[in-house]
C-alpha cells in the first residue's frame, strides 16, 4: 500500500487538474486556440490519471484471501500502467491529431490576453503540485540521484505525479510560446506546432512511466543492500553450513515476498533446525518490516545445484 504521503501529492495534483482544465477548456473555446485545447484535453487526463491511481491504492490495499494469497498489492502496478496508457493513446494522441489538423488550416488566435492569464493560472497551480510531488519523492530517494531514485522506487505513485506535474510545466511552456509566436510572428501555424509539442512532450512521459512500470509488473527483486544484509544475517548463525539461494519480489511498494534455501549442518535435529527459522524468520522481518511473507527451506548444496540445473 502507498504511503500517506504518496495520497498528498496525488490529491494536491488532482485538485490542481480539476480546476485548470474548466479554465483551459473556455480559454480554448473562446479564443480558438490549439495549443490551449491540447492543454485542457492534458489537465483532463492528468486528472483521471490522479483518479486511478487513488483507485489503484485502494484496490491494492485489499487483504489477502482464496483467490489471490498473496494479496493484491501487484494491483497498483497495474493501474499506473494504465495510467501511462492512458497519457500515450488519450493525451499524446488527441495532442498531436489537434496539431495536424491546426497546422493543415491555420487560424488566427483571437483574444490571446485569455490565454495567457489561464496559462499563468495553470502554472501557479502545477507549479505548487509539482513541488509537492517532488518534496515527498524527495524524502524517499536519500542521497541519491533523481534518476537512480526513480529506477530504485517501488512506489510508482510519487514518481508518477512527478513526472505528470514535468511534462505539464513543459507543455505550459509550449503552449505560451506557441502563442505568443503565432501572433508576434503572424503565422498562425505555430499554434499548431505547439500542440504537436505538446503532444510529444506527452508522449515521451508516457514511454517513461511504461518502462518503470514493466519493471514492477514483471517482478523487481528488493534492493540489494535488503538482499545482501538477509544473506549476512543468516550466513553468520552457526547451524547453516551454506546459503544455496535468497530470492525476493515486491508484491507492492511495502510488500516483498523473500524465499530461502539453506544447507543446515548435519547432525542438527528437527527442532534444531525448526527453531533456526522461526529465529531468521522473527529477526529478517524485525529489521525489515516491509518484508511480509517469509519462506525458508533445508536443502542441502549438492542437492540444490542438481535441481537447480
Amino acid at each position: 500500500m502507498a504511503k500517506p504521503s504518496s495520497k498528498k501529492a496525488i490529491f494536491a495534483a488532482l485538485t490542481g487538474n480539476s480546476l485548470i482544465a474548466v479554465t483551459k477548456f473556455a480559454a480554448a473555446a473562446v479564443t480558438g486556440s490549439s495549443a490551449m485545447f491540447s492543454e485542457a484535453i492534458h489537465s483532463v487526463v492528468d486528472t483521471g490519471n490522479q483518479a486511478l491511481l487513488l483507485y489503484g491504492i485502494k484496490q491494492s490495499a485489499r487483504p489477502a484471501d482464496r483467490s489471490h494469497p498473496f494479496g493484491y498489492g501487484l494491483e497498483l502496478y497495474f493501474w499506473t500502467f494504465v495510467v501511462a496508457i492512458l497519457i500515450f493513446g488519450l493525451g499524446a494522441g488527441v495532442s498531436i491529431y489537434e496539431g495536424l489538423a491546426k497546422v493543415k488550416n491555420p487560424q488566427a488566435i483571437t483574444n490571446p490576453t485569455l490565454n495567457y492569464m489561464v496559462l499563468a493560472f495553470a502554472m501557479v497551480f502545477e507549479s505548487a503540485a509539482w513541488y509537492i510531488a517532488f518534496k515527498e519523492f524527495r524524502k524517499s530517494k536519500g542521497s541519491v540521484g533523481l534518476i537512480t531514485a526513480v529506477r530504485r522506487s517501488k512506489d510508482p505513485t510519487v514518481f508518477t505525479v512527478l513526472f505528470e506535474d514535468t511534462a505539464a510545466l513543459l507543455g505550459l511552456l509550449v503552449a505560451v510560446l506557441g502563442i505568443y509566436l503565432s501572433g508576434a510572428l503572424n503565422l498562425p501555424i505555430l499554434d499548431g506546432v505547439a500542440s504537436i509539442l505538446i503532444g510529444i512532450i506527452l508522449a515521451t512521459n508516457a514511454a517513461l512511466l511504461a518502462y518503470e512500470c514493466k519493471g514492477l509488473l514483471t517482478g523487481e527483486s528488493a534492493s540489494e543492500a535488503v538482499v545482501s544484509r538477509i544473506k549476512w544475517i543468516i550466513a553468520e548463525n552457526a547451524t547453516v553450513l551454506h546459503v544455496n539461494e535468497v530470492l525476493t519480489l515486491h508484491l507492492g511498494p511495502n510488500d516483498i515476498l523473500l524465499n530461502v534455501s539453506l544447507d543446515f549442518k548435519d547432525g542438527l535435529s528437527s527442532s534444531q533446525v525448526e527453531e533456526a527459522i522461526s529465529n531468521f524468520e522473527s529477526r529478517i522481518k524485525g529489521e525489515f518490516p516491509e518484508i511480509t511473507r517469509v519462506f525458508i527451506e533445508a536443502q542441502s548444496w549438492v542437492a540444490h545445484r542438481a535441481g537447480a540445473k
